[in-house]
């Protein structure tokens, strides 16, 4: 009898697991995970045809060690590489996506490997800022109208695109932090399914009039640590020049604490400036407004047909996806070193996990 009472919720169990609507269930269950898990491919790799001019190769060559066989050689492995890491859910394959990781890596094809993971554990993981990057979100179309980014339609000497930053038209009691973020994630975007911004480079001019206090309290102390280090290290692009200009002496104190969490390379293409006149850089680039020719609105206008162009691709980025399970919490919070491990030891981050503990979480901080 002792035995059977024992017995009886096996047999029940059993009983269960045989009926039908159970196993039909069951059979769902585990259909809807495989698919989960199914690897998906949302652009196919594509036979690479160079679209480079004969002077933008010969800068890949010289500063990046780009080759026909080099390209060829380095997309195979990283295509294979996809294909085979189970951390990658849905990734895209087309060649246009994979270069821009290979030429900010030199062609390092580890290297490229570990910033892929990066960039795409980061926009899964702040998704709420890295998401929905569509310019024709009202909040997204109010600061791209207010010119708070965009980038000029001209080029400069060596052929690159300048960004144009105007932070103090921000209203930080209107706006959150994730439009800050969204807002600043589409422009970089679409600059880098450009090709010859891939391989030339980027200009930065930013105009710091009208930052004050309340702006920098839009963000913790550990989200500033880990956007500013992701946004050298994970965001593929090559930043060649830096100008300043309008800093205002109260925010000093955070533009050095920034400067002190990029790379010295970086620290050295800064150039902070009193007057806009004073900045080495063509005016002619520049809106009407800062010493140019073309008026503001207009660039903005073009700036914002150059979105339009792009906008289904970026829509698309939203289905990349890993497997959070498998990384690291420190990963997750984005820490630029937790994916550098290598037979159980990692590479030290020291301003990084300092700051350990940042949460995903983003939040709009009221300043009476």
């Amino acid at each position: 009898m002792q035995c059977c009472r024992y017995l009886r919720p096996v047999a029940e169990y059993l009983r269960a697991f045989t009926c039908p609507g159970i196993r039909h269930s069951l059979k769902t269950h585990r259909s809807g995970m495989s698919r989960r898990l199914t690897k998906r491919y949302l652009t196919a790799a594509d036979q690479y045809e160079c679209p480079l001019s004969a002077d933008t190769m010969a800068i890949a060559l010289e500063q990046l060690r780009e080759t026909a066989s080099a390209r060829s050689q380095a997309l195979d492995a990283l295509r294979s590489w996809m294909e085979q890491n189970p951390k990658l859910l849905a990734v895209r394959m087309d060649a246009n996506f994979l270069l821009r990781f290979l030429r900010t890596k030199k062609f390092s094809v580890p290297m490229a490997q570990e910033a892929i993971e990066r960039y795409m554990l980061l926009r899964q993981s702040w998704g709420i800022a890295f998401n929905q990057l569509d310019h024709t979100l009202p909040s997204m179309a109010e600061l791209i109208d207010l010119g708070y980014i965009f980038v000029s339609p001209h080029k400069d000497k060596a052929g690159r695109r300048v960004v144009i930053y105007r932070p103090g038209v921000f209203d930080p009691y209107k706006y959150t932090n994730q439009d800050m973020c969204r807002v600043m994630a589409i422009c970089y975007e679409t600059l880098m399914e450009d090709e010859e911004s891939q391989v030339r480079g980027l200009v930065h001019f930013a105009d710091g009039g009208g930052v004050g206090f309340p702006h920098l309290t839009l963000f913790t102390p550990k989200e500033a640590v880990r956007i500013v280090k992701n946004g050298e290290r994970t965001i593929p692009m090559r930043h060649k020049e830096i100008y300043g200009v309008n800093v205002h002496p109260t925010i000093k104190f955070a533009l050095d604490f920034g400067m002190a969490l990029i790379s010295e390379k970086i620290r050295k293409r800064v150039k902070l400036y009193t007057a806009v006149e004073d900045v080495e850089i063509d005016k002619s680039l520049l809106p009407r407004e800062y010493g140019g020719v073309m008026p503001m609105k207009e660039m903005i206008d073009l700036w914002k047909a150059e979105l339009a162009s792009k906008r289904d691709t970026l829509l698309l980025n939203d289905k990349m996806a890993v497997r959070l399970e498998l990384y690291s919490e420190a990963a997750r919070e984005g820490a630029v070193s937790a994916l550098r491990a290598r037979n159980g030891c990692a590479d030290r981050d020291s301003v990084g996990d300092a700051m350990r503990g940042l949460t995903g979480n983003f939040r709009k901080l009221e300043v009476d």
